[in-house]
């Protein structure tokens, strides 16, 4: 039997049509659509080619996005970069079982996606479509206002540091274009301009909602700009499953249930990339590869743990950090980092000199330090405040 051009056209899409139709998984209550690898939709946000995309429980999308063909590689200075799968070591002293802060405290649960292997999830953005090619200070606004409150390390060899974190959900207004967030910080350089950043933070004009979720970021220098996640190129993931940008969940609740995360970053002694590790599994993330950097190529030379809020109003109508309540109440209301140490030249956590750390608060009636101190583990605090709440 012999077809018309026409008619062998229309065969194909109708073959197509049912194939398409095939194309939806449903596991677990989780939404996984697939997609062949090398098509890509309308409506992908990264404008990637992608494998497949996963709907979450509570509406995250991520996209899983060949390793080597992520974001990152966008960037010049990566153009021919080969993908480093893993640390080719870690600290000395990452294998010791750090002492839960309290006996009533728990881990809080990374975002875990269930993305094949040799692809990596990337979550979509419910604001805006275009934000993958965009740094967030584009998006928010390049005149912001900074509060902090916590321990800044200053002039020592920083070679990684690692914290646990109190996991809160302090509440952003909505419409407000300022974020709140908790985080362990590296920089250097004059006026301390490049640096790299990884925690939690709470921001409806990144994420839609006033959830806590765990992300990385980094100050581009050359670029003049504030990068989260893969919201611009630079930060090379190799985890299959861990969702950056997706929610921490459960959250600690004031006078209740307490929840953490652990927190490292450290420079690869042998290849120099900057690793980020998290959460119970010390499950390796990713990297900032060190061809990025001009002033923390080599090590860091100050350190932050603490809170911070950010953004077009943050000084003068500051939303609340940690549980939203001042240092002085102690646990269970007051929220805390604990067991921080920083990563030596010989590749090794210890203490970090107590003549070097500095509590303080940008603005006291707004947020508060107490319980500073040094144990075997590390340093420890309890920090934040409501904000402007407390001026109300």
């Amino acid at each position: 039997m012999e077809f018309t051009i026409q008619e062998m056209k229309e065969r194909k899409v109708h073959r197509l049509a049912l194939v398409l139709s095939y194309l939806v998984i449903v596991t677990r209550g989780n939404d996984i659509r697939s997609i062949n690898h090398g098509e890509t939709t309308s409506d992908i946000v990264t404008g990637l080619k992608i494998n497949k995309f996963i709907e979450m429980d509570g509406g995250d999308i991520f996209d899983c996005v060949d390793v080597n063909l992520q974001p990152a590689f966008n960037h010049p200075l990566l153009k021919d970069h080969k993908i480093q799968m893993e640390p080719s070591t870690f600290p000395i002293g990452m294998d010791v079982e750090l002492p839960s802060p309290h006996h009533t405290i728990s881990q809080a649960q990374p975002p875990i996606v269930s993305c094949p292997r040799g692809t990596v999830p990337i979550r979509r953005n419910n604001i805006r479509n275009h934000i993958a090619s965009e740094s967030i200070d584009e998006e928010i606004g390049k005149d912001k206002q900074h509060e902090a409150v916590g321990i800044q390390y200053r002039h020592d060899d920083i070679y990684g540091t690692r914290a646990i974190i109190n996991v809160y959900e302090p509440k952003v207004k909505n419409g407000s274009k300022d974020l709140t967030a908790s985080v362990i910080k590296i920089y250097n350089g004059p006026g301390l301009v490049e640096a790299i950043v990884a925690g939690y933070l709470v921001s409806p004009e990144l994420s839609g909602d006033n959830f806590a979720r765990f992300h990385v970021a980094w100050d581009d220098v050359i670029g003049n700009k504030s990068c989260y996640d893969h919201t611009c190129p630079g930060f090379v993931q190799v985890s299959h499953e861990f969702g950056l940008g997706g929610r921490l969940r459960p959250v600690s609740v004031y006078n209740g249930p307490q929840y953490f995360i652990t927190v490292m970053m450290f420079k690869d002694p042998k290849t120099k990339n900057w690793w980020v590790i998290c959460c119970q599994e010390n499950t390796p993330i990713g990297y900032w590869p060190s061809s990025l950097f001009t002033y923390i190529k080599d090590k860091g030379e100050t350190a932050f743990w603490g809170g911070r809020v950010s953004g077009p109003t943050a000084s003068e109508d500051s939303p609340p950090v940690g549980s939203g309540h001042f240092a002085e109440e102690g646990y269970g209301k007051a929220s805390f980092i604990r067991h921080i140490q920083i990563v030596d030249k010989n590749n090794k956590y210890v203490n970090p000199d107590f003549n070097k750390a500095f509590p303080s608060t940008s603005f006291s009636g707004k947020f508060t330090v107490d319980g500073y101190g040094v144990d075997n583990y590390g340093m420890h605090m309890y920090y934040g405040g409501p904000g402007n709440l407390s001026r109300q």
